[in-house]
């Protein structure tokens, strides 16, 4: 019997500990909102975001910084932040939960976390955070850094510059995934210092999650750490750090339309750059979005500069039945199937250290099995420089 009640004790114990951490995540909100996707949006005090639970910003007395000291594309002063310019013949995107209401000025969209998204990680500490060693390396043909991670990417990169900044319009898709314990997204990277123990990244794209979100809705979300995921960062607002300024995007949040197969085509840009004033690094969501920064004391590296940038998909191939994941990336389709059928960055841009938007120069692009996903770069027309990239995963090449 004593085991039975051990049982119950830590059980006990730990719904404890899981109900303390959602009173931690969950702020108390001004306004709540029921999305159709089964979210709850809460609208909560700006002052009152996760990020201020960090010590530095507690003990900093930090000023919210309420509009960045300068943007690469010269927008400020010039219009309100946060309203919305005319986004030529691209298809407007939204979230899903904005078709319930909106957040009041002086509040931010949280998506509330429940003890379910909790219980499905591996334990508290693990949950909103990505596992060690899911970097792209473009250098390493290390196979041993391959299977170790079990995580695929097909990427564009560059390096071997000091980097301020990135931007990409990224094509929108919903990628099926094997396993829930699996996800895939597309992304920019931001990296800064050596690809050992004190990586530092910033992280922003969209995602099916399953494990994360318990769904599979493709979903915004942004990442940060500063010791290559080991002790520091996580996704989004589930932990301190990223300070959130913008009252109509919700981090975590259903992106809603998506692109289909030989349909229309949605997808988003993104742009993450650092204020050369403090020091901090900010992103924006479509033409008007500025969503917030993460304060310049939260990384090593990235207080000073990025030295690599990349651009593309990453998905996680856990083999459960010994064979290749048919986890999707991008649309599910190989790059040479072109426009509406594979799944694409274009306009990618990095910021100098003059604060301007430029064209990327050497291009590199990697993948660690091109015949599950893989990746084609171009350049020209209104695209600039762009890449499709992707796959089905499992397939009789990629078996």
């Amino acid at each position: 019997m004593a085991s039975i009640s051990a049982k119950k004790s830590t059980s006990a114990t730990q719904n404890l500990d899981v109900q303390a951490h959602l009173k931690n995540l969950n702020k108390p909100a001004v306004k709540s909102i029921k999305s159709p996707d089964g979210d709850i949006i809460d609208c909560i005090k700006i002052t009152h975001q996760p990020a201020f639970d960090h010590p530095l910003l507690k003990n900093k007395n930090h000023t919210i910084q309420l509009t960045p000291n300068f943007h690469p594309e010269g927008i400020f002063g010039q219009k309100k932040i946060g309203s919305k310019k005319k986004q030529g013949s691209s298809k407007p995107i939204t979230q899903m939960w904005h078709l319930k209401g909106r957040c009041p000025e002086g509040t931010i969209p949280v998506r509330r976390t429940t003890e379910d998204d909790i219980l499905r990680a591996s334990s508290i500490q693990a949950f909103g955070k990505k596992k060690h060693k899911s970097i792209p390396q473009p250098r390493s043909a290390d196979p041993d850094f391959i299977s170790q991670s079990g995580h695929q990417h097909a990427i564009a990169y560059v390096d071997g510059d000091k980097f301020y900044g990135a931007k990409a319009t990224i094509n929108v898709w919903e990628p099926k995934i094997q396993q829930p314990n699996e996800f895939s997204l597309s992304q920019i990277w931001i990296l800064g210092g050596s690809f050992g123990e004190d990586l530092n990244s910033i992280e922003a794209g969209w995602q099916v999650s399953p494990d994360l979100y318990g769904d599979n809705n493709t979903r915004l979300f942004t990442y940060w750490t500063s010791d290559a995921y080991q002790a520091t960062g996580c996704y989004n607002l589930l932990c301190s750090g990223f300070i959130q300024i913008n009252n109509e995007i919700a981090m975590g949040a259903s992106i809603y339309p998506v692109s289909r197969y030989h349909g229309s085509q949605y997808d988003i840009s993104l742009l993450v750059w650092k204020d050369p004033d403090e020091g901090n690094w900010w992103m924006q969501f479509g033409n008007g979005y500025v969503l917030g920064y993460w304060p310049a004391f939260l990384f090593s590296y990235l207080s000073d500069s990025a030295s690599m940038i990349e651009w593309g998909g990453e998905v996680v191939n856990s083999e459960s039945d010994g064979q290749h994941t048919s986890t999707q990336m991008g649309s599910g389709h190989f790059p040479n199937e072109g426009f509406g059928k594979s799944s694409y960055f274009k306009n990618i841009q990095i910021v100098d250290g003059s604060n301007n938007l430029r064209n990327p120069k050497d291009i590199g692009t990697f993948t660690e099995q091109s015949n599950c996903y893989d990746v084609r770069v171009g350049k020209g027309g209104n695209w600039g420089s762009y890449f499709y990239f992707g796959g089905p995963g499992r397939s009789p090449n990629c078996p």
